[in-house]
């Protein structure tokens, strides 16, 4: 049952809301004044609320702004005083929509199902962020990893430009992803590029989008992953392989916030927080005139390298366990559990591919042991190369 709070000086008033909204089947609280509604706010969680603009002690546009911060509940704002200027002010101040008094019953209680419908939605969208930030959890206790957790806490909630490195497998993409979610752009695109994956012909339209007609194939217009990634984070991952003449177009993006689609003439404004990733040393790649020394400090304002697995042999339990349970979960069958002696023999491991590798050994015992993980096991079907 869909809960509301009714804010209203008026007893007469409140007690009629009470009654229409009880009869519609909502369950009702009421509140004659800001701090008594305050207090109720605290102490419970609704799914909309009805709130009175002018009330003693405390107007409702007062009271608006001390209950968004504590409330994702839509707040609709009711008057028998309002005037378009007040209407406009309640809005702009958060307030999801506003009635004038005398109430049509009608228009309320379409209104309230309305706002309970993006109640919902808001509610729905968090336990999706949930889910997605579970997805992209970061594993691991030990002093290499912790390192690079307490530099995105520090990092994240800022714009500054950051070039992730380390060997294939590491888990660059997932720093990444975490940098963005613990940004104040988390609510906006996170767009991803390959760079080693589109061909070098491909990945300045790739980036920047082209005009229909500005080369054979573009039989329509297309916005660029600069575009599709405005207010957000665009993620190059392995801008090693970029070509130079991309690399010059990034630069000036970086430089001027402004990108030109191919075959066009207007500049088009991008409001963009940029990442790349790099399993490359892009200094030696410097020294070889293959990557610009410019557009290197452009994008390494942070550094962050991310460690090996084999420098972290601490975790292999953690992930272990964590892969072999997502394992489960997906297939719909009971938890296969390690024994010590499978972990340790897993820790002896040489893990060339990371944690890539790691997660694909633990698939493949998966499917082909039993309900316990042995070392026999482990030596049996883990790749022989691997071992020492």
């Amino acid at each position: 049952m869909s809960k509301i709070l009714v804010i209203d000086d008026e007893k007469s008033i409140r007690n009629t809301l009470r009654d229409i909204l009880e009869y519609e089947k909502y369950s009702v609280d009421d509140a004659a004044d800001g701090m008594s509604a305050l207090e109720l706010l605290k102490e419970n969680k609704y799914d909309i609320i009805l709130c009175d603009i002018k009330m003693p002690q405390m107007d409702g546009i007062e009271l608006l702004e001390k209950m968004l911060p504590i409330t994702d509940a839509p707040v609709v704002m009711i008057s028998g005083h309002g005037t378009i200027e007040t209407a406009v002010e309640a809005i702009k101040k958060g307030a999801y929509d506003y009635i004038a008094k005398p109430l049509d019953l009608n228009r309320l209680l379409i209104t309230i199902r309305n706002g309970l419908d993006k109640s919902t939605l808001v509610a729905e969208t968090k336990v999706l962020k949930r889910k997605i930030s579970k997805t992209y959890e970061m594993i691991g206790e030990s002093d290499a990893i912790n390192d690079v957790k307490a530099i995105i806490e520090k990092v994240a909630p800022t714009d500054a430009r950051v070039l992730i490195t380390g060997s294939n497998g590491t888990g660059k993409e997932l720093v990444a992803r975490w940098l963005h979610e613990k940004s104040k752009r988390a609510d906006a695109p996170f767009v991803e590029v390959n760079c080693a994956a589109i061909p070098s012909e491909l990945i300045e339209s790739q980036l920047f989008g082209h005009e229909k007609g500005s080369f054979t194939s573009a039989i329509k217009q297309r916005k660029g992953d600069f575009e599709q990634a405005d207010g957000g984070t665009l993620f190059l991952d392995e801008i090693g392989d970029m070509s130079l003449s991309a690399q010059a177009k990034v630069l000036r993006a970086l430089q001027e916030h402004k990108i030109t689609r191919i075959g066009g003439e207007k500049e088009i404004n991008v409001d963009v927080r940029v990442i790349a990733a790099t399993n490359k040393n892009l200094k030696d790649e410097i020294a070889k005139n293959s990557f610009r020394e410019d557009l290197y400090h452009r994008l390494s304002v942070i550094l962050i390298e991310v460690p090996d697995l084999n420098s972290r042999i601490d975790d292999i339990p953690l992930l272990a366990e964590h892969f072999i349970n997502e394992f489960c979960q997906q297939q719909g069958k009971p938890l296969i559990l390690f024994e010590k002696s499978a972990i340790e023999e897993l820790q002896k491991i040489e893990w060339t591919g990371n944690i890539r590798e790691l997660r694909n050994v633990v698939e493949r015992l998966n499917i082909l042991c039993d309900n316990v993980i042995t070392a026999v096991d482990v030596k049996k079907y883990a790749h022989p190369l691997k071992r020492n």
